[in-house]
C-alpha cells in the first residue's frame, strides 16, 4: 500500500484523535470533589451573587500606562529692542465637587449591601463620601451618578448597570416586596 493510498486514513485518524482530545479536555474542566462535580463560580449558570463576589475580590488586571513624554518647546528668539512679554497667569484649577453631605447621625445608616451589586468594599467607598442611607442614593441625579461613579475605580459603571437608584428608592420607601419582585432576593 502506497503513501497516497494511506493518506486519507491518516487524516481521518488525526481528526478522530483531535476530537477525542477535545472531549476529554471539556469533560475534565469542572473540579470533582468527592465524586460530585463542583462548578467554578465564574462558569455560566453559577449563582450571580457568587460570581459577582468572585469578580469583586479578584485582583485588578495589570494596566500598562504609557510613559509621559516630555516635550520642551524650542525657545523663540526675542529681538533686543522688544520688551519681555508679561507672563500669563495660569488658570485656577476647578475645585472637585463636594461629596453629598451627611444629614443624619452614623447610627441611622442603612445596610447598603441590600442593594444588588454593593458589597463591603463599595459600602466603604460610599461611606468615605458620606453616603450611608438609601434615601441619599434614591435622590441622586444623573450628575450625582456621574460624580460618584468616577470615584468607584474598578467598580465604575455599577451604579447604572445594577440600577442602584431604582433599588434605593424601593428600599428607602420600605417596599421590600416590590424590591424582591423586581430585583430578586439577596
Amino acid at each position: 500500500m502506497s503513501f497516497d493510498q494511506m493518506l486519507p486514513y491518516i487524516l481521518i485518524g488525526l481528526a478522530i484523535l483531535l476530537f477525542l482530545i477535545a472531549v476529554i479536555y471539556l469533560s475534565t474542566r469542572s473540579t470533582k470533589v468527592d465524586g460530585t462535580v463542583k462548578r467554578d463560580v465564574l462558569d455560566e449558570g453559577a449563582d450571580r451573587a457568587a460570581r459577582n463576589e468572585a469578580l469583586i475580590n479578584a485582583p485588578a488586571a495589570a494596566v500598562k500606562t504609557p510613559e509621559p513624554t516630555a516635550t520642551t518647546p524650542e525657545p523663540v528668539p526675542v529681538p533686543a529692542s522688544a520688551p519681555a512679554p508679561a507672563p500669563t497667569p495660569a488658570p485656577a484649577p476647578t475645585p472637585a465637587p463636594a461629596p453629598a453631605p451627611v444629614s443624619a447621625p452614623a447610627s441611622a445608616a442603612d445596610d447598603l449591601r441590600m442593594i444588588k451589586g454593593v458589597g463591603p468594599k463599595l459600602v466603604a467607598i460610599l461611606a468615605d463620601q458620606g453616603v450611608t442611607r438609601f434615601d441619599q442614593i434614591a435622590a441622586w441625579t444623573d450628575a450625582d451618578v456621574t460624580r460618584v461613579d468616577a470615584t468607584l475605580g474598578r467598580f465604575a459603571g455599577r451604579i447604572t448597570r445594577d440600577q442602584w437608584v431604582d433599588q434605593a428608592k424601593l428600599l428607602a420607601a420600605g417596599e421590600t416586596t416590590a424590591f424582591s419582585e423586581k430585583f430578586g432576593k439577596k
